[in-house]
């Protein structure tokens, strides 16, 4: 191990998208590996061809829907219980202009999702109040709530604190650290639902990692930094679907389940779920570091000295955990008791979230100290996530009133001739591989879910099964989005550290995609049922 100062970091190629260091810059310095370092990805030519037709093409789909130049359907045409056939085919049109956009990104998905709200309501599939009302459903409050919360345990330092103490402790072996990691994910995905956050919190830290061993940004890539960053990126994902509020995906699928009289709570969601994403880390780790990036173990090494030194000196200039980490710890772990035993008092996890921001935000008054320990304007509350949010529970609305899924999963069913002696696993597998694999082309969760997760709860009401025990193991899925950069936001950020290529990640991606769905049939069928859920799949 050299004893001689960190080399400087070369200018990092702008083409390539990376993080840009400046030339002569200290690699051990957490400073130096912020997000505002990153630099934006540019669309491919497809892309760039995709967004410019987004809009009309979306348009023409509305159109060809909504005026029936697609003739008679069938299955819409001889639908029972229908009230007005005319609004399956709007609904349609209003699907398909949405998903388009949201595909293409040719705007802003929450202005798809304010034109999907306008358009529900001048078509008069809805009308306005109940349109409104979607704003107001608990799960929103339990996504801004979140937030509130999660904005509580960075804003204190918490987050920071409990990130350095961990890589701190456990930094002595290389594979400590990447255990480190994982914990570090699964810990902050219980209260962090927004993943690129979690990403904003650890990035410095495995970059200096990196660094220490040899792998620096737009200079030189080996296994250990490969691995560091895409192992880090797989667990904050998969972290996202080991708890209920791991991400705004999840509340919808959770809200999709209860609007179909199927509640899931939350320690039922973490007891079926959490587990397997240890397990999944676990094979990640496995498969990174001994099989497709191996790490020899005269990389295992650090190549530059004081790293580790240098991260325990962030630790110690942070002083003593101040009285606001006590007050925002104490927090967190009351909401996290009360959430886990909702069965057992009947207080809603909204309420609790609810409780917990009032908490956290709560100011001096009377006389008496501060309890919070952020202000209003401190929460990082993602607004036009929410918004895109709104818009796709509106849709989720107008599909459910008028039984579209119901009806197209039954004509779709009745053409690939699936019906009820058609194995259960089958179902299940070709859903999941469908689920599954759609992360790869697209980077909205939210989007996906509102897309499938309907099909999945239609597909078990029509054919008699549980629907809690077909479909939350499917939750699993959702936060699959580790495979290329653009899947996800932290995706993207992770390919912006420029240490590896998109085919590695590809690569890397792809194995533990397919391994998990594998897995996941195996969990479903064995391991679920010992926790009380109803989801033999044979």
């Amino acid at each position: 191990m050299s004893g001689s100062a960190p080399p400087a970091i070369a200018p990092a190629s702008a083409n390539g998208g990376a993080l840009h260091v400046e030339a002569k810059t200290d690699l051990l310095d957490m400073r130096n590996y912020g997000l505002e370092k990153l630099q934006e990805i540019k669309p491919g030519r497809w892309m760039a061809k995709a967004k410019q037709v987004g809009v009309p093409l979306g348009i023409l789909a509305f159109l060809f829907f909504h005026l029936r130049w697609c003739g008679p359907i069938g299955f819409f045409e001889n639908a029972e219980g229908v009230a007005n056939i005319g609004h399956l085919y709007t609904v349609t049109g209003i699907f398909s202009f949405s998903l388009i956009l949201w595909l293409t990104e040719a705007i802003p998905s929450y202005l798809t999702s304010f034109i999907v709200i306008v358009a529900t309501i001048l078509f008069g599939v809805l009308k306005m109040r109940p349109t409104f009302a979607y704003l107001g459903e608990p799960v929103m409050i339990l996504n801004i709530a979140s937030f509130i919360l999660a904005s509580a345990l960075v804003v204190s330092g918490l987050a920071k604190r409990l990130a350095l103490l961990l890589v701190t402790r456990w930094g002595d072996h290389l594979s400590g650290i990447f255990w480190a990691f994982i914990a570090l994910n699964l810990l902050l995905g219980a209260f962090i639902s927004a993943t690129s956050a979690k990403t904003a919190i650890l990035l410095p830290l495995f970059m200096v990692i990196a660094a220490m061993y040899g792998a620096v940004s737009g200079v030189s890539r080996n296994n250990v930094g490969r691995n560091l960053v895409l192992q880090n990126l797989l667990a904050n994902n998969v972290s996202a679907s080991a708890f209920l509020t791991g991400s705004a995906a999840n509340l919808l699928a959770a809200q999709l389940l209860e609007n179909s009289g199927h509640k899931v709570l939350y320690s039922e969601w973490m007891m079926a779920l959490f587990p397997l994403a240890v397990i999944q880390c676990a094979i990640a780790w496995f498969l990174g570091t001994k099989v497709i990036f191996r790490i020899r173990p005269e990389d295992a090494h650090p190549k530059i000295a004081g790293g580790m030194e240098r991260l325990r000196a962030e630790l110690a200039a942070l002083g003593r955990p101040r009285a606001a980490e006590y007050r925002a710890a104490a927090v967190f772990i009351a909401v996290l008791a009360l959430w886990s035993t909702e069965s057992l008092h009947g207080i809603r996890a909204e309420v609790v979230a609810m409780c917990g921001a009032i908490l956290v935000l709560m100011p001096s008054f009377s006389g008496l100290p501060r309890f919070g320990v952020l202000s209003w304007n401190q929460a990082d509350i993602p607004w036009h996530m929410l918004m895109f949010s709104w818009g796709a529970y509106v849709l989720g609305g107008i599909m459910e009133s008028t039984h579209i899924v119901d009806l197209s999963v039954g004509a779709l069913f009745g053409h690939l001739g699936i019906t009820e002696s058609t194995p259960k696993v089958v179902v299940f597998l070709v859903l999941a591989c469908l689920f599954g694999f759609t992360t790869i082309v697209h980077e909205s969760k939210t989007a996906r879910t509102i897309i499938l997760f309907p099909v999945m709860i239609a597909t078990a009401t029509k054919f008699g099964w549980d629907v809690i025990g077909f479909c939350l193991p499917m939750a699993f899925l959702i936060n699959q989005v580790y495979v290329l950069y653009f899947n996800s936001k932290p995706a993207n950020i992770s390919y912006l550290s420029n240490m590896y290529s998109t085919g590695e990640s590809f690569k890397f991606g792809m194995t533990n995609l397919v391994i998990i769905i594998g897995v996941l049939l195996l969990w479903t069928q064995y391991v679920m049922p010992l926790m009380g859920f109803q989801s033999r799949l044979w």
